[in-house]
């Protein structure tokens, strides 16, 4: 009873500290209209020599993310989601336990709903790791591939696994590069028979 009274607390914390997060982020709604400014309103200051002026604009608000399953070749691509929402979203999160328990939010299904479940029962729960680069460091050793440049060699070589399939010529090229790039693949015969492989038949 302890436990669960105590993943209780820390549950309602979170969404306590998610719900304020929400009421500080930008409305997405559409700006009321106002009257038309007058050209003094209009008028961009002068920057001072040698210095940019920079947008007077407020940015959009990004779009949200989707729920995250702990898959390991998409979990980069998670985590630079969530740094740059986070980036975007100015001072809306005001400390490292609230990005933490925002990025747990997302992660609802299979392995990731097992790691957020792992942390939330921790003594401490969110609030068990020093900071978002403690988080970060966790968060790549449980879900980022292991090598991903030898994975990513491995599946170029393997002719039955790496095929064009039913994607046109320019989405296998674009795909095929990504993956080169990445394995950081040689040059030469090797890479062209790779690609030549993995064409439908004429």
């Amino acid at each position: 009873m302890t436990k669960l009274s105590t993943l209780r607390q820390t549950t309602d914390h979170i969404s306590q500290s998610l719900q304020a997060l929400l009421e500080r982020l930008p409305p997405r709604t559409a700006p009321p209209l106002v009257a038309e400014p007058s050209p003094a309103a209009l008028a961009v200051p002068a920057a001072a020599p040698g210095v940019l002026a920079g947008p007077r604009v407020q940015l959009p608000c990004p779009a949200l993310l989707d729920t995250y399953d702990g898959d390991h070749t998409s979990g980069e691509h998670f985590l630079q989601f969530c740094l740059t929402y986070i980036h975007l979203s100015g001072d809306a999160f005001d400390s490292d336990t609230l990005k933490i328990a925002w990025v747990l939010f997302y992660m609802k299904a299979r392995q990731a709903s097992t790691y957020a479940l792992r942390v939330l029962w921790r003594p401490g729960g969110v609030g068990s790791f020093t900071d978002w680069a403690a988080f970060e460091k966790d968060f790549r050793a449980e879900f980022f591939p292991i090598d991903p440049a030898k994975s990513t060699a491995l599946a170029l070589r393997n002719r039955e696994q790496y095929r064009q399939e039913k994607r046109t010529l320019d989405e296998y090229i674009d795909s095929f590069w990504a993956l080169v790039e990445q394995a950081a693949y040689p040059d030469g015969l090797q890479l062209c028979l790779t690609f030549q492989d993995g064409l439908h038949p004429a």
